[in-house]
């Protein structure tokens, strides 16, 4: 079904919500989505689509019309080009924007394979920094992203953007601190030898020496302040990515420090045992 829109009337509002309004967007239960790959990668993972947003005053490419006519939705809405515009993040526009249905269920729907490799992010604070890790995520393997405390929406439309289509490849999810607790406490069962890491700026145990090859949960810690008192404690070790001698920084860029570790993660499992 095709509904047109021609003013800034209440479904349209409804847009502007979605990519504004992050009490709103969870309580929809959807967020907005646009760009080729997130819209591809959206569709190929299997994510509900409710609509698509298309222009009713502009040819659309070949790309466009096949998303339009393949992709199974609720109802799909064409309006002016200039109201598109007005919803994108993009200064050149969308020809294509999507409303997709938010995941139900938590820590439970997490993969779960025989020597994962998670990622926990607390209290995240830029929407850019999130959206990179998650494609660090991706790009190495890593089998699930938790994030906790108060922080940016994982439904932010810039996490999103940020991600480049690995939003909807890695199962991520927000998480109160007291269910990652449990869930802790259960891999430690289930999984032997499982170890949790969490990371510091200070000069503590060197990455590269650590054994990454088996279970394991990577903790990064806020930008600002780092990884809170209550995990720190739950890390089996502090570890530190050693920096050049003399170097004038003194720390990495969160999603800088997340993918250095994530590489060193998969460097040593691919890697042959000595």
């Amino acid at each position: 079904m095709i509904q047109n829109i021609r003013s800034r009337g209440a479904e349209f509002q409804k847009f502007q919500v979605l990519k504004t309004n992050r009490n709103k967007r969870h309580r929809y239960r959807e967020f907005f989505v646009e760009g080729v790959r997130n819209l591809n990668q959206a569709v190929e993972n299997g994510w509900e689509v409710s609509s698509l947003l298309f222009p009713s005053d502009r040819k659309l490419s070949g790309w466009a019309e096949a998303m339009l006519s393949s992709v199974n939705t609720q109802v799909n809405y064409r309006m002016p080009g200039q109201l598109l515009d007005e919803l994108s993040g993009k200064e050149d526009g969308s020809e294509l924007m999507a409303v997709v249905k938010m995941r139900t269920g938590g820590l439970s729907r997490l993969d779960k394979p025989a020597c994962p490799l998670w990622v926990l992010f607390d209290r995240p604070s830029n929407r850019g920094n999130l959206g990179t890790l998650l494609r660090s995520c991706d790009g190495f393997g890593a089998h699930g992203l938790i994030l906790t405390g108060h922080g940016v929406d994982l439904y932010d439309p810039e996490v999103v953007t940020a991600s480049m289509g690995s939003f909807f490849r890695v199962p991520a999810f927000q998480e109160e601190n007291t269910e990652v607790q449990k869930f802790i406490a259960a891999m430690r069962q289930e999984y032997p030898g499982f170890r949790i890491l969490g990371t510091t700026a200070h000069q503590e145990f060197p990455v590269f020496r650590e054994d990454l090859r088996g279970p394991v949960l990577l903790m990064l810690g806020n930008e600002t302040e780092g990884l809170s008192y209550g995990f720190k404690q739950s890390c089996d070790r502090l570890v530190t990515i050693p920096m050049a001698a003399g170097s004038s920084a003194s720390s990495f860029n969160v999603a800088c420090a997340g993918t250095v570790l994530l590489y060193e993660a998969m460097r040593q499992r691919e890697s042959p045992k000595v």
